[in-house]
């Protein structure tokens, strides 16, 4: 299986990200490598008051750039991605997000979802046309109504912020770790020591997961 997801650690930045590429495999691939590709290029000179900024910009140029390469090839196509950024700058931390890669706050031994997803599944949840369990097993659960790289020319892009505390752990994902994983067991692996992404992926795997998988994980040690 081709992985499409792509992801980006820049501690120094305060910058962590995740983009699971939707739709073809190597278009895919083609879009979520883009989204991070710009965000790789983000200088720490820039002020950590102007850096959330940045990054929407940066999200924005990749779109542009997604919509042009995809209307350039013959037949067009849709180069998309999924993607969510985790921006941290001391105790405060934000998440932006565009899709159904998801991030997560495990705090005092309860997982937290701290984003709701752009899907078809989620907008039939809290319209209550279904049920959260029956989105888990709906056949259009791959469906997702927002990404980088499709839809209009402009990108909408949700944020949610945050204060952290001593022995918080943040997680981002694609879907295909929390489509293999229940919380409880999320939590579990969460709360060990060690190289606690690798732990969830692996975790994941072993449920021999059909989707891409990508976490990141960074914790706050007070």
């Amino acid at each position: 299986m081709q992985n499409q997801d792509s992801y980006i650690c820049r501690p120094n930045l305060g910058l962590f990200s995740v983009a699971d590429g939707a739709g073809g495999h190597s278009d895919g691939e083609v879009a979520s490598a883009q989204v991070v590709k710009l965000l790789e290029e983000m200088s720490e000179t820039i002020p950590p008051s102007e850096r959330l900024a940045e990054v929407r910009v940066r999200l924005h140029a990749a779109h542009n750039l997604l919509l042009e390469k995809g209307r350039a090839r013959i037949p067009q196509v849709t180069l998309a991605t999924t993607v969510i950024v985790l921006m941290v700058h001391g105790d405060h931390f934000a998440f932006l997000w565009a899709g159904d890669s998801r991030g997560y706050l495990l705090r005092d031994g309860m997982l937290h979802r701290l984003t709701s997803d752009h899907s078809l599944v989620q907008e039939l949840v809290d319209s209550g046309t279904i049920t959260t369990a029956e989105a888990e097993t709906h056949p259009h659960s791959n469906v997702i109504t927002r990404a980088v790289g499709a839809g209009g020319a402009e990108l909408l892009i949700d944020k949610v912020r945050g204060i952290a505390q001593p022995g918080d752990r943040l997680l981002l994902c694609s879907d295909g770790l929390y489509k293999a994983l229940s919380s409880d067991e999320m939590v579990e692996i969460m709360a060990q020591d060690g190289d606690v992404a690798e732990m969830l992926v692996a975790a994941a795997l072993a449920r021999h997961a059909r989707d891409n998988i990508t976490a990141v994980v960074t914790a706050f040690r007070g």
